[in-house]
């Protein structure tokens, strides 16, 4: 029998007691992005691709705070490319950037707050292709099989996708979210986290940190 469709029965992780891959439950994700942003490190990412089970602690994320957040797509209302993330917390809100990449993002506080954190990076535990790189939204969808098609995917449900609680407690670094300049004074908040033991955290230039001063 495949792996992933028996792990399907039974908690993934069960031969681990202390931390079992079991999925987080909905009030976990009902609360503002910037609590949820800094909760997340440390939590692991679970896939099911394919005949597969693929695993990853989240080392990096970014906190989008709804429409007066001019960072955040929220920003633009409710739209078809923000109708999740303006759906109810718990949910994957997945979208394309540069034509090319697909971004990983958790929906959270409240249905129609448009609140969501962005994973930006993960460090691998299992299961991911050798030598797949993992520090960057892009790369790390792109290594544990994380697609358009999975935007709205209940992250509670643990089907395909979901998020298990820490196994470790990381030390936490702050700065300014990444890329995004345009949103003026909202770029400078201090509302990206990651941990700093990591070393799959991303290392972007100073001139993208932020309005890149």
């Amino acid at each position: 029998m495949v792996d992933g469709l028996e792990l399907e029965r039974q908690p993934l992780g069960r031969a681990d007691p202390p931390h079992p891959l079991v999925p987080l439950p909905r009030a976990f994700f009902e609360r503002d992005a910037l609590v949820l942003a800094r909760a997340l490190i440390g939590t692991r990412l679970v896939v099911r691709h394919e005949d597969q089970i693929r695993v990853a602690r989240i080392v990096e994320t970014e906190a989008y705070r709804g429409p007066k957040d001019l960072a955040c797509h929220a920003r633009a209302g409710v739209t078809r490319r923000t109708r999740t993330l303006y759906g109810p917390p718990g949910h994957a809100y997945v979208f394309l950037i540069y034509g090319m990449y697909d971004c990983f993002n958790v929906v959270c506080f409240g249905e129609g707050k448009g609140h969501a954190v962005l994973v930006r990076a993960v460090e691998p535990i299992s299961g991911l292709p050798d030598g797949a790189g993992t520090d960057g939204p892009g790369r790390l969808t792109r290594a544990l099989g994380i697609t358009r098609r999975d935007d709205a995917i209940d992250l509670v449900a643990g089907d395909r996708i979901f998020l298990a609680a820490r196994d470790r407690r990381p030390k936490i670094g702050v700065t300014p979210r990444v890329g995004v300049a345009y949103a003026g004074v909202w770029a400078d908040k201090p509302w990206r986290f990651f941990d700093a033991g990591s070393r799959f955290v991303s290392r972007p230039p100073a001139r993208m940190i932020g309005r890149g001063r």
